[in-house]
């Protein structure tokens, strides 16, 4: 049963991956991604009313414990900017392989914080999907230049924080209740939306975008955020049930459904998505699938 809550977040966020690129792209070409955090915010905001009346307890947390579980719902809205601001320099799908550097990330923090030490099959799971999924990110053909430094380290820093923001996640799901963490972590998402809005600059341009586009940006983004949302629900809450490091390498997985919908989006909706389908690139995307495959039998087992 886990393993198709994990799922649900590869899939899930390969289609946003797409949708992020091309609002960048379409939208966010002079201006900072930063506002597009301001939309996730939003979407947090109109939920938690919901959160507080299916589950009353999450206003019974300790200060201590609200603080930490807003603070994590901010270090995932700071890895997302990080993200944001990789994905404005380059292609979705030579982004979505660096996220899979959170799973040896995670790895880490869940053993250090959570005292999970998975067996050698999950870990040699894990390292299969790592490899399969980096090995995207290589380059290949008389055309193709490296993948900038500055990109690197942005994509670096981001997964770290989503990694501890998820390794925080569980820590209080498990001791509290897994509502009362995600209501929580929205609050703090809110607050880095809020201070975003706070700053004269920032409010001046989202202002400046909503006026010049704002049928297309509420829609575009709003679906955007729910399906970004749905699968960042599912992951978490497969964390509940399986070693968290386990389920961040069964998300991993992202970077195969990022290139397989680049490639549809090629075929039938080229003006949105162009992918390499030069015999070579689709074998080696193959192989790395395959490889991924066995990765996630192997990190599913006991």
């Amino acid at each position: 049963m886990w393993l198709l809550f994990a799922f649900t977040g590869p899939v899930l966020w390969a289609a946003s991956t797409h949708i992020d690129k091309f609002l960048v792209d379409r939208y966010f070409a002079d201006s900072d991604p930063a506002l597009l955090m301001v939309f996730t915010a939003l979407v947090g905001v109109l939920i938690l009313p919901f959160i507080a009346i299916f589950a009353p307890q999450t206003f019974a947390q300790g200060a201590a414990a609200i603080t930490v579980m807003s603070l994590s719902g901010m270090l995932y809205m700071g890895a997302m900017l990080l993200y944001l601001r990789a994905i404005q320099r380059e292609e979705a799908s030579v982004i979505a392989p660096f996220f899979q550097t959170s799973t040896i990330f995670t790895l880490f923090l869940a053993w250090l914080l959570l005292g999970e030490t998975p067996g050698w099959r999950r870990i040699a799971g894990v390292a299969l999907i790592v490899v399969s999924v980096m090995s995207l990110a290589i380059r290949t053909g008389g055309h193709s230049r490296a993948v900038r430094g500055r990109t690197i380290l942005l994509m670096t820093g981001a997964t770290f924080v989503v990694a501890l923001s998820s390794v925080l996640f569980k820590y209080f799901a498990v001791r509290s209740d897994y509502w009362s963490t995600t209501f929580w972590t929205f609050v703090g998402e809110a607050v880095f939306g809020a201070i975003i809005l706070a700053m004269p600059s920032y409010r001046r341009q989202f202002g400046v975008l909503l006026r010049a586009n704002t049928k297309a940006l509420l829609a575009i983004n709003g679906a955007n955020e729910l399906i970004n949302l749905g699968g960042g629900l599912g992951v978490r809450f497969a964390s509940l049930l399986a070693p968290v490091a386990v389920v961040s390498a069964v998300s991993s997985t992202t970077t195969l459904f990022v290139f397989g919908f680049g490639v549809l989006l090629s075929w039938f909706a080229p003006g949105l998505s162009r992918e390499d389908l030069s015999r070579p690139n689709l074998l080696r995307k193959g192989i790395a699938a395959a490889v991924a495959a066995a990765g996630v039998v192997l990190a599913s087992g006991g």
